[in-house]
């Protein structure tokens, strides 16, 4: 029996399943911002908060967090017809789709899902009101990488001027 046609056959498919092995590790990590955000997201929603990943909401989060602008967290960001299909359709696609992010966190907030709350649980509340952090929705206060939707915990700083006794959570 000839088994050389049985090993190509192998090596065939596991070559097609190493070669469909990047796409899986970037659905998996669709925490990060995408490859190609749209001007409109860094002009308009970067600009008085962190550009968050899509993926840390699902697409039910981001369609009522769109359509509700005229009122978004006390503030009125509303963005014209256009801007708001684009940015949807953008956010809808890239939306998190895996097991941690299928929950609706309450009033659509990344800061009060069960998955954010995990993560932070060793930081003290006091950390999200002092002066160099002001919230716990302001990511970049802790995480060098957060403008590039990398919150990996390698990156981190110790934000300036805190207490020293508050490292404990950073020392994961």
């Amino acid at each position: 029996m000839n088994t050389l046609p049985a090993v190509r056959s192998l090596l065939i498919a596991a070559t097609f399943a190493l070669a469909a092995l990047p796409a899986l590790v970037r659905a998996d990590s669709s925490r990060l911002l995408p490859g190609k955000v749209p001007a409109a997201y860094t002009q308009e929603c970067a600009a008085c908060h962190t550009a968050y990943p899509p993926g840390l909401l699902p697409a039910r989060s981001w369609e009522r967090i769109m359509t509700g602008l005229d009122k978004h967290y006390g503030t009125d960001a509303s963005l014209d017809a256009a801007t708001v299909q684009q940015l949807s359709a953008w956010l809808k696609v890239n939306a998190g789709t895996y097991k941690r992010v299928v929950e609706e966190p309450p009033q659509d907030r990344i800061t009060r899902s069960a998955w954010f709350e995990r993560k932070h649980r060793k930081v003290d509340p006091a950390v999200w009101k002092h002066a160099s952090v002001k919230s716990a929705a302001n990511c970049a206060a802790c995480h060098t990488a957060a403008d590039k939707g990398d919150f990996n915990d390698d990156n981190l700083r110790f934000p300036v001027g805190l207490d020293a006794r508050y490292r404990r959570a950073w020392n994961d």
